[in-house]
């Protein structure tokens, strides 16, 4: 895995979706997207920020941007807690965390005192070019929706 740099292309994807259906992330392009990894969905640090990103979507609307989230959950998964949640944004499955492995946010963690690989979470703002504009690792779900928002709006 080469390390993404800020300016530069990112890897593209095509992941499932709701439904069936698969999306690339060049099917956005010529819009700004935010590209958000969580570990799970329906945890409470997962739920805080997904309703987080849910609340401020006519904030990232506003300025042309798009909102997508990865977990290595299933889409069937992903579709129960979209609904339940009532997320107007697509979530996609990565099983085999290739992307998160692409994007460097599938690493070692600990918890609990034990070692396990899974997502750290990140969020990505990607230009309407598919170039990194802007990257967070090692989230805090707190305040992290409103440095998003300040970064599409050219503000961050």
């Amino acid at each position: 895995m080469s390390e993404l740099q800020l300016g530069q292309p990112v890897p593209d994807f095509t992941l499932e979706a709701s439904e069936g259906r698969e999306i690339s992330l060049s099917d956005y392009r010529g819009k700004k997207v935010v590209l958000y990894f969580y570990p799970k969905d329906n945890t409470t640090g997962c739920t805080q920020q997904a309703c987080d990103f849910r609340d401020s979507t006519a904030g990232y609307e506003q300025y042309g941007a798009v909102v997508l989230g990865i977990s290595p959950d299933s889409a069937t998964s992903h579709d129960k807690f979209a609904a339940k949640h009532e997320l107007p944004f697509p979530l996609l499955s990565d099983p085999d965390h290739a992307v998160a492995e692409a994007y460097g946010v599938w690493q070692l963690k600990k918890m609990y005192g034990k070692e396990y690989e899974g997502i750290v979470r990140s969020t990505f703002l990607i230009d309407e070019e598919g170039n990194l504009q802007q990257e967070w690792r090692n989230v805090k779900v707190k305040g992290h929706i409103e440095k998003v928002l300040e970064a599409v709006r050219g503000e961050g």
